[in-house]
């Protein structure tokens, strides 16, 4: 006996929707644990300048940084202190003068945090003025 002869076969059908259900968490998946690539080094040229110095000098405070991350304040050697240190050897440099300007003086090599910790101690010293000195560009 052969029952089967009169039924039809069915088709195989893929079902899609499963499939791109783990296509898209796999997408995901990637989207989320993929490190983009960061460009550590920039080509920056700096600008050059050239001006007119000051007329008038106006009370200031002059805070050299060397490449070591040693201050000195008003020519007076202090070492590599903490910004405390340096807001109080700022308050004592400026002494009775009232807003006087705090001058940079950083070496070329010196660290970034060596610079931003004496503006730091400006700050804290209650001192907004601040400049920094750079040379004048070589004529070529």
């Amino acid at each position: 006996m052969n029952f089967a002869r009169g039924a039809r076969r069915d088709e195989p059908e893929i079902n899609l929707i499963p499939l791109i259900d783990v296509l898209l968490v796999i997408l995901i998946f990637l989207m989320v644990t993929t490190t983009y690539a960061r460009f550590s080094e920039l080509q920056i040229n700096l600008p050059e300048a050239k001006g007119d110095s000051a007329k008038d000098t106006p009370s200031q405070i002059d805070i050299n940084v060397d490449a070591q991350g040693n201050y000195s304040v008003s020519r007076r050697s202090l070492g590599n202190i903490g910004v405390d240190g340096l807001a109080g050897a700022l308050k004592e440099a400026a002494g009775a003068q009232k807003d006087p300007m705090v001058v940079i003086s950083a070496d070329a090599h010196a660290t970034h945090q060596s610079v931003v910790r004496v503006m730091d101690a400006a700050r804290r010293a209650g001192y907004p003025r601040i400049t920094f000195v750079t040379q004048s560009p070589a004529d070529k």
